[in-house]
């Protein structure tokens, strides 16, 4: 089944954007609600442009060295997100932190993924931060993007067992296993209807989407 309107998304990302591929790869089904219409970067030297360019979606390298400050920065970022009529932001691997004017004009419409079970382990060497606290479960999470640091509202997580003799690698990579799952069907359900906001909590339809793509049907 085609869908016929679907959301105009935007990625950010500062690296080789694995997440960003993730979503890109999701996209191209014909029943997937969204669509990839631009991949921008604060790193014109970015892995993750080539990859987006080669996979036919346009892209823009913002170098944020080359503007005055955050805010000016923030700026121009948003008048590009505004000129390809973006309705949804996602952060993948995005390494800059907004200034508060940015975040407000894009409230309710920008999602990052997050690789830790928020609300544990905010911030960077999340995995080096489980393995510190000795937890047996660890995980990714989606989630709004607020002004506060890895705080808005969770939209989905997936968790791995930390396994004896797990290092920070390790345990890195089979969350970036799950990581590349569950954005996706994170993206899938807000983009569809079936998952949005209520003030400071994401609610559900009576059908969501699995990380593996499969629908579910869950009782009221």
């Amino acid at each position: 089944m085609t869908i016929s309107k679907k959301i105009r998304v935007a990625i950010l990302i500062s690296g080789r954007g694995s997440n960003m591929a993730s979503l890109i790869a999701a996209a191209t089904a014909a029943d997937y609600p969204a669509e990839i219409v631009l991949v921008a970067s604060n790193r014109p030297d970015a892995g993750g442009l080539a990859a987006a360019a080669a996979a036919g979606i346009p892209t823009r390298a913002l170098d944020h060295k080359a503007y005055p400050s955050r805010a000016a920065f923030d700026g121009a970022l948003h008048a590009e997100l505004v000129a390809a009529n973006i309705d949804l932001v996602c952060l993948a691997g995005f390494m800059r932190i907004f200034s508060a004017g940015f975040v407000e004009a894009w409230a309710g419409r920008m999602i990052n993924i997050h690789p830790s079970l928020l609300p544990l382990f905010k911030g960077v060497h999340t995995h080096e931060q489980a393995l510190a606290a000795g937890v047996r479960l660890h995980g990714c999470t989606v989630h709004y993007v607020v002004p506060e640091l890895d705080a808005g509202p969770i939209v989905a997580q997936a968790a791995v067992p930390v396994l004896p003799g797990d290092d920070a690698d390790a345990l890195a990579a089979r969350i970036l296993v799950e990581e590349h799952r569950l954005y996706p069907a994170a993206l899938a359900l807000i983009a569809s209807g079936h998952a949005r906001l209520d003030g400071d909590r994401v609610v559900f339809s009576d059908t969501v989407r699995r990380a593996d793509g499969a629908l579910l049907s869950l009782r009221e």
